[in-house]
């Protein structure tokens, strides 16, 4: 005999968290999420165990097993398949009612009014040194006046920023354009996801961090975090529940350390602790480059 899927059944465990009028609010939801590789695919499915109804996804990857250790969709069964793919299916057999529009060629300069139409809400999920085309889609969010979550996973934590219209921006935040190497950007984008950096305190070895060669050590744990915190300041901005945190402030939390953080730095990377902080990361990265 078919199963049938009932809506109402598949996430009733949500009752009570959420009342039923914010279920349905959410079963109307579109969630934009450039990227299902690490963050993107715990993110979209757990937006989709809330009930979220509606996904525009996007990875222009295939899975493979360096993917193992963090990325939801990755097994063996999926590697050298699509992420995309195999994410909208995993999407379906969650809720085989969702509304998915797929990209599979990721997001682009060409295409990214396309990918954010009718969003609600936009979770980012590039690839972190994937700079150029997030810092398009954080500013046609702010310009369309999309709500926009970055969840970044440190280590064994995870820090939380969230741009809106009446935030400071991505691009004043972030102060990408006062540096000119595409390091010193990516260690502006670095120290601005985590401005209190604890992740540092038990980081084995320097050499797992290499810009030149587009590599940064994760975890899942971290990634699962980033899921769980992106996921329940989606639910909030998405139903209009309670106060949120936006930039120039943030959220870092470390289960490592045992530690939360919030975070406040007003003018963003252009605040005096985020210059010391620059400089110290840069001198360390430079030593690093030095000694291989």
């Amino acid at each position: 005999m078919e199963k049938q899927f009932d809506y109402e059944d598949a996430f009733s465990r949500n009752i009570g968290w959420l009342s039923l009028e914010e279920q349905q609010l959410l079963r109307n939801k579109r969630i934009a999420i450039a990227g299902m590789g690490g963050v993107g695919g715990d993110h979209a499915v757990r937006m989709a165990r809330l009930g979220a109804g509606r996904f525009t996804i996007s990875d222009l990857d295939v899975f493979e097993q360096a993917n193992f250790n963090r990325q939801y969709g990755a097994t063996m069964d999926t590697v050298d398949q699509t992420k995309v793919e195999v994410m909208e299916k995993l999407l379906l057999s969650i809720n085989p009612e969702a509304d998915i529009r797929n990209f599979p060629d990721g997001v682009s300069d060409e295409n990214v009014d396309d990918f954010l139409a009718g969003a609600d809400l936009y979770i980012d999920s590039l690839d972190f040194f994937a700079l150029d085309i997030r810092r398009t889609v954080f500013r046609r969010c702010r310009e369309l006046g999309i709500p926009a979550i970055t969840a970044a996973p440190m280590g064994m934590g995870t820090a939380l920023l969230v741009f809106t219209p009446d935030s400071i921006s991505f691009d004043d935040y972030f102060d990408f354009d006062s540096v000119e190497s595409w390091e010193d950007k990516m260690i502006k984008f670095l120290i601005g996801l985590s401005p209190s950096m604890q992740q540092r305190h038990y980081l084995v070895g320097d050499s797992a961090i290499d810009f030149n060669t587009r590599k940064v050590p994760s975890t899942g744990l971290g990634i699962s975090l980033a899921a769980g915190v992106a996921c329940t300041t989606a639910v909030k901005l998405l139903l209009g529940r309670g106060p949120i945190v936006t930039a120039p402030s943030g959220l870092h939390f470390d289960a490592y350390r045992n530690k939360y953080v919030k975070t406040w730095r007003p003018g963003g990377n252009r605040n005096p602790l985020q210059r010391i902080m620059f400089m110290v990361v840069r001198t360390i990265l430079k030593k690093q480059q030095r000694s291989t």
